[in-house]
């Protein structure tokens, strides 16, 4: 496999039919570090946050509005309850609407990042805008996330992508995205002021929520299984209270410290934090209020366990399912050489020779095969709704993984008979909409330079047609790999 091909493909998101193979694949791959858009055209008609969060806050206000109505109908007697199903009509209602709406938003930004991925000429950074995004995985399925899980991608990881890992892991940490996600915004220390508070009256006890500081420690930054316990894990939850966002949920509303925040963005609210010093991980941190789970932030970002948990996955991610150990090496030292800084790990994983090992051991996800497919036909542009339906359609809809940790990046997961099916299906209907006007027998090479090989090459050149020929190509041993 030339390197060429490798470079086009293994690290960028596929060739382009005026695409020209890179001479020099290497310089390729690292101009692009200076040369990439956070902010590209794709994006530019993407809602801002308080647009978004908007209706969200006020459906939760309408919500938190309507529990007040119906205990103070419960107090009143029963004849004041005969209210109640109007008041649940009402509530349905204003869900149904607030789900449309963020539906609507979150087909907007699946759209803008399929446009982004298909005319970007910097796609070796596009991929690992996307890998970031997968690594910090949050789950549109969630109501109070489905508007705001493309804004996590454009606003917290593709400014910081070429940035220190620090950076990124607090903008993501601090996204109303994330922080819904994982209940954080519920948190409430019960020590804190609105704890004792709460625990005084004897209602209930005030909720310490760890979701987000185990992700953190066990996806996010240290890996599982690396000398951290659970009362570490506890502790920094203890830390993290606080944290939340303005009129979403349970958190502390639009004021904050006498001053107004807008719907959805991030906010410290003191009265939810559990005061005291902390010990996380052998550390003291007796720093007061926001800071301090900053500070244990800070320091889990340029961990060892964290230089080797992220060098696997960059490694597994580009290379191998079973990472060579040589790489995970080399990424992992540049990492802690570095303090983090991201292009130097980068520079590293291109300059590695494992990244240039012959062959395609890297079996495409659903996203990269279509992103690939697409720029391959030269297709510039796609509707929001298809680009939901086909992702849903082959298997991964986009910011939905089911689970924090993501979608896995590995063969077994993505290569079985029923997922070939569905893609060799969406290849036909791809070809179809071409119209004959493409001959795969001129554009292979082009998409594979030195990659193809004689079975492949045979197969297109004996297609029935200039469509069958190219789904042909598409579907191919060489195309479905990286």
């Amino acid at each position: 496999m030339a390197e060429a091909a490798i470079a086009l493909n293994r690290f960028g998101l596929g060739a382009r039919p005026e695409d020209r193979p890179p001479s020099d694949p290497k310089s390729w791959l690292k101009r692009q570090l200076n040369g990439f858009e956070p902010r590209p055209a794709a994006l530019a008609d993407i809602p801002d946050r308080v647009e978004i969060a908007a209706s969200l806050a006020e459906y939760y206000e309408e919500r938190r509005a309507m529990g007040g109505r119906r205990r103070g109908a419960r107090d009143a007697g029963a004849g004041a309850m005969d209210a109640r199903p109007a008041q649940d009509d009402a509530r349905a209602d204003a869900r149904r609407m607030v789900r449309r709406e963020a539906r609507d938003h979150y087909a907007l930004e699946v759209g803008a990042r399929a446009r982004a991925a298909l005319v970007s000429d910097t796609p070796f950074v596009e991929r690992l805008v996307h890998f970031w995004a997968n690594h910090f995985a949050v789950s549109a399925d969630k109501l109070a996330v489905i508007g705001l899980a493309g804004l996590l991608e454009f606003e917290a990881i593709r400014p910081n992508v070429l940035g220190r890992f620090s950076d990124m892991l607090l903008a993501v940490e601090r996204h109303p995205a994330m922080l819904l996600y994982l209940d954080q915004a519920q948190s409430i220390g019960p020590q804190s002021p609105l704890g004792s508070r709460i625990a005084a009256r004897g209602r209930r006890k005030a909720g310490l929520n760890e979701n987000l500081a185990r992700e953190i420690m066990e996806l996010h930054t240290l890996g599982v299984r690396t000398g951290y316990s659970q009362a570490d894990v506890t502790e920094f939850a203890r830390a993290m209270t606080g944290w939340t966002v303005a009129g979403i949920a349970r958190g502390p509303g639009a004021r904050v410290a006498g001053r107004m925040e807008e719907p959805g963005s991030f906010v410290f609210a003191e009265r939810l934090h559990e005061p005291g010093t902390r010990t996380i991980i052998g550390k003291r941190y007796a720093q007061p209020g926001e800071a301090q789970a900053r500070a244990v932030l800070a320091d889990l970002a340029v961990h060892p366990s964290t230089a080797r948990h992220i060098a696997t996955k960059l490694a597994r991610h580009f290379v191998a399912d079973d990472p060579p150990s040589a790489l995970v090496e080399r990424l992992s030292r540049a990492f802690l050489r570095s303090g983090g800084d991201l292009p130097a790990v980068y520079a590293a994983l291109i300059d590695a020779p494992e990244s240039w090992a012959p062959g395609t051991s890297k079996f495409k996800t659903p996203w990269e095969w279509s992103v690939s497919a697409m720029r391959a036909m030269g297709t510039r542009t796609v509707q929001d709704q298809p680009a939901v339906a086909l992702m849903n359609q082959l298997g991964q809809p986009v910011w939905k993984p089911g689970s924090p940790a993501g979608y896995d990046d590995i063969a077994a997961s993505w290569a079985g008979p029923d997922a070939l099916v569905r893609r060799v299906e969406a290849a036909e209907r791809f070809a179809q909409r071409t119209g004959g006007t493409i001959d795969a027998r001129t554009l292979a090479p082009r998409l594979l330079p030195g990659a193809l090989t004689p079975a492949t090459e045979q197969a297109i050149a004996r297609a029935d047609s200039p469509g069958q020929g190219l789904a042909l190509l598409l579907v191919s041993p060489e195309f479905l790999r990286r």
